[in-house]
């Protein structure tokens, strides 16, 4: 160390080696240009310069100098490296560089230590490992130490371990800088086995009992490489020297590690230690905040109330994660809070622009405000980096507006995003929600390089599009190509699977991803009880809730919408209750779920005592579609009077989906008065809607009101509205099999149809008798009651018959309303035939056995 110090040393000056030329006395040049220079002037005043901190000026004096062919001494050019590294000024350094080759200066150590750095924090680690290579014999461990660091900095892993070793190989003892350098290397699920024996060595040599730097690497390769939180917070209890940074970063990967509690004990123990919190440390736990189940918002604030009282309300960084916090704490789905922080910052940097972009797109419905933010910021002097143009696709793809994601992507490539994995999986994620998956298909092929998230976008961009065949052909393409899958990938594909009740490829997946160990998975149980729930498997959906150990309020929420739909209204209302007492806090979409329960079974009263504990008990102000629910409770019991008045009373506006739930209970209960009002008020805020035109058009069917019926249908064709075709599936041997009304598409067509004859004739002789008041076509009696037998979903009924054997309950999906007689034909056909029949419409699950169904008649 003293031989380091030494080195760092003023230089005595030097005499010129150069004898002064003898001048001839006929010579007219002027003596003093021949008289020799005296450079110390400016070597004092390079280093006067450096010294002040005024790099440019300093490197200016160096530039004179060389032009008079004069060069500094070498801990002069040690100096301006350490301070272009110090500055991160890398074309400055590289310059230095370039007067140190001039200079024909054989090299110490320490310079060749520092040309190390400076390169390996400008990313370029070939010339980095290139200096190394050509130092011979004058590696020590600082060089050692900054090669290995340099490649587990440029995420070369394999080659700072390697080096690392080779250090070793050639007798050199590891320090904490070596130590912190290789272990950064092993913070990957790649090499965090080797970290773990490169732990075992640490601990022999005991840097672990007293140096910081290595205690917080090692909490990182705990986290990054295993998602280890238990052993990092053991690291992290044994150092008996813990810093803010410490502090900080063990908050900040409890956070990530979806472990909020644990990073706000941590801060109150912190304080309470006596540390000073920092910029970084109150960045991340506000950031904390936003990932609490409850009173996330309270304790936001009370955070920004001590980031103002701290002198930190200017700090862009902190403004950023306050931004990020109230828009995701919102309770009312209001970003007036985040808004205003953001308006209030002085300074705007990407990180600030991209939060209340993204605030406004995670919102819901704000996604125009997130687009015309983004043109606001391209205007200004902040470029959006790879994560902006990522959100602004996705408000894009929300929005289906893919001619102006298209324009964006155009402002990605010429930023040189054109690569970029975010930008090109969000160009995905938009083609496919703008219904173009054959776009969405080219871009993941022009992808440069194909990672697991590209594949997993993919992959959910087919599974959101209803062809779970896309979705699997994929997965299994990752799978042949060795790409080790993950939580999100299974997700996406229970997801695929649900979606269209695929329950044979949705047991396919559980088997799957138990053998790959992800049972215990919160992300992917959640999507499993979905998955069963969906695909009318109510019992294996309770199954998997029962046997998770770690619920949160998604498991909860997903378990009781499953019960909603079911029509099992007592069992949800008692996992509601189950989760209150084990102290979740409801969210918006629980007590959507609770309300629809309440609305499934009629259970008014208990609805409408759910509905006022909302804001009562927890806070909650109900938005459109808890209002909706109300409107559908009431409307589904008859309450039609009772309806309009709780509308007439909302304090805000009704919206379409509020007038267009009290139209569907019009229709349903048949009082034409309502349904013109309901469908007026639609109207005029969506003149293209057309599921008010559909509800209203079906509604004078209903009353035989032809004319009007015409009228409305001629009113639809002049406004290009089209009504979306009935359709119902069902799965047999892992193919899904799809029928419309009168289909004779099916290869096994005749067997179908004398299915049917063969099921109207028994059917008949229990007392079947056609409805044909739901056929909403003016024709006559005979044709109607042909035409209301040809129902998609009692020909999925039929094939079901032939195609499956009588213990498993045949489960037949339909993407509409299933009508009434279908329900009641459906209802005999399971008295004819002894079999159990599931059918889940757009509404809900109706388990019919034995001539009844759970819904009791009440859909």
């Amino acid at each position: 160390m003293m031989a380091m110090v030494n080195l760092s040393l003023p230089a005595p000056a030097k005499s010129p080696s150069r004898p002064p030329p003898k001048l001839s006395s006929q010579s007219s040049v002027p003596l003093s240009v021949n008289r020799p220079v005296n450079f110390e002037p400016l070597r004092h005043r390079l280093i006067k310069h450096l010294d002040a901190g005024h790099l440019h000026k300093a490197i200016s004096t160096l530039d004179v100098m060389a032009s008079h062919n004069a060069h500094q001494d070498l801990v002069t050019y040690s100096l301006l490296l350490k301070a272009c590294i110090r500055s991160r000024d890398f074309q400055l350094g590289k310059l230095v560089h370039c007067h140190l080759t001039e200079s024909k200066l054989e090299l110490d150590s320490v310079l060749f230590n520092s040309l190390i750095s400076l390169y390996s924090k400008a990313g370029d680690w070939t010339k980095a490992r290139e200096i190394f290579e050509s130092m011979g014999n004058k590696r020590d461990l600082v060089s050692w130490s900054a090669m290995i660091s340099c490649f587990a900095n440029n995420k070369m892993s394999f080659e700072a371990i390697l080096t690392f070793l080779y250090m070793l190989d050639n007798g050199f003892l590891p320090n904490e800088y070596c130590f912190t350098a290789v272990i950064r290397a092993c913070s990957t699920s790649e090499f965090f086995p080797i970290g773990e024996i490169i732990l075992g060595f640490l601990v022999k040599t005991g840097y672990l009992d007293f140096d910081t730097n290595v205690g917080c690497a090692l909490i990182d390769m705990f986290v990054k490489g295993n998602s280890d939180l238990e052993s990092a917070f053991k690291v992290f209890d044994k150092m008996p020297d813990r810093n803010v940074v410490a502090w900080t970063l063990m908050i900040t990967r409890c956070t990530q590690l979806s472990y909020p509690s644990g990073a706000i004990e941590l801060f109150v123990d912190m304080v309470l230690g006596g540390y000073m919190p920092d910029r970084f440390t109150l960045s991340g736990i506000i950031s904390a905040c936003t990932e609490l189940e409850s009173e996330s918002l309270s304790l936001g604030k009370q955070l920004h109330s001590w980031v103002i009282r701290s002198g930190f309300a200017s700090d862009v960084c902190i403004g950023c994660s306050l931004v990020d916090m109230y828009a995701k704490c919102t309770i009312d789905g209001s970003l007036d809070d985040s808004r205003r922080v953001f308006d209030r910052m002085e300074n705007h940097n990407v990180m600030s622009w991209t939060a209340i972009i993204t605030g406004y797109i995670q919102c819901g419905g704000r996604d125009m405000e997130a687009i015309e933010l983004f043109c606001k910021m391209i205007e200004g002097p902040v470029p959006p980096n790879h994560f902006t143009f990522s959100s602004v696709l996705k408000a894009c793809g929300n929005l289906s507006d893919s001619r102006t994601g298209e324009q964006f992507y155009a402002q990605a490539v010429k930023h040189g995003f054109a690569s970029d994995d975010y930008v090109g999986n969000s160009l995905i994620s938009m083609y496919a929600k703008s219904g173009r998956m054959d776009d969405a298909q080219k871009a993941f092929e022009s992808l440069f390089e194909k990672n697991l998230d590209s594949y997993n976008t993919v992959v959910d961009a087919y599974a959101k599009n209803l062809d779970s065949e896309g979705a699997f052909e994929l997965f299994h393409e990752i799978s042949d190509f060795g790409v080790e899958v993950n939580a999100f990938t299974f997700t996406s594909l229970l997801s695929g699977a649900s979606s269209i009740g695929a329950i044979g490829k949705g047991e396919q997946i559980h088997a799957r991803l138990l053998k790959s160990g992800f049972q215990s998975n919160q992300c992917i149980c959640n999507a499993l009880i979905s998955m069963y729930a969906r695909c009318g498997h109510i019992e294996a959906a309770f199954q998997v809730f029962n046997e998770m150990g770690d619920r949160n309020v998604i498991t909860w929420t997903s378990m009781i919408t499953g019960f909603a739909k079911h029509g099992f209204a007592a069992r949800a209302l008692e996992i509601f209750h189950e989760m209150l007492k084990a102290g979740i806090r409801p969210n918006e979409i629980t007590y959507i779920a609770v309300l629809s329960a309440c609305s499934h079974a009629g259970l008014v009263s208990e609805g409408w005592e759910i509905f006022k504990s909302m804001h009562k008990e927890h806070e909650i102000a109900p938005r459109m579609e808890h209002y909706a629910c109300m409107v559908d409770l009431l409307g589904r019991s008859g309450l039609l009077r009772e309806a309009i008045e709780f509308i007439n009373k909302m304090p805000c506006t009704p919206d379409a989906l509020v007038w267009r739930t009290f139209l569907g209970a019009c229709r349903v209960h048949h009082d034409k008065e309502l349904g013109e009002h309901s469908a007026k008020m639609i109207l005029q805020q969506d003149p293209h809607d057309t599921a008010a035109h559909i509800l209203l058009s079906n509604l004078y069917a209903s009353w035989g009101q032809w004319e009007d019926v015409a009228r409305i249908r001629k009113n639809m064709k002049e406004r290009n509205l089209i009504k979306e075709a009935g359709c119902s599936w069902i799965e047999v041997d892992n193919k899904i099999h799809r029928f419309h009304v009168a289909d004779t598409s099916h290869p096994q067509v005749q067997e179908i149809y004398d299915k049917l004859d063969e099921m109207a004739l028994k059917i008949k002789g229990l007392g079947y008798v056609p409805n044909t008041d739901f056929v909403l076509h003016e024709l006559e009696e005979e044709q109607k009651e042909q035409f209301v037998f040809q129902h998609s979903e009692k020909i999925a009924v039929a094939f079901g018959l032939i195609t499956t054997s009588r213990p498993k309950p045949i489960r037949v999906f339909k993407n509409l309303r299933v009508c009434g007689d279908c329900h009641t034909a459906i209802k005999y056909i399971s008295m004819a035939t002894g079999r159990e029949i599931v059918l889940r419409d757009s509404n809900r699950f109706h388990h019919i056995k034995n001539g009844t169904c759970s819904c009791n008649d009440y859909w």
